[in-house]
């Protein structure tokens, strides 16, 4: 889950000049990493093996 402290320190390390699509499009990949960061941890995820079988 995105928190405050995180959103800020995502625009925190933008630089001066930006635009409201550099900031949307930060803050969709930082939710993607969290997302991705507690699938990870709730054993939500498939091996290479599990991919290519799939294929």
């Amino acid at each position: 889950m995105l928190t405050k402290e995180k959103i800020h320190k995502t625009i925190d390390r933008l630089p001066d000049n930006l635009t409201i699509d550099q900031v949307i499009e930060e803050l969709i990949l930082l939710e993607k990493i969290e997302e991705g960061i507690k699938d990870a941890n709730e054993g939500r995820t498939f091996t290479t093996e599990d991919v290519k079988s799939k294929l």
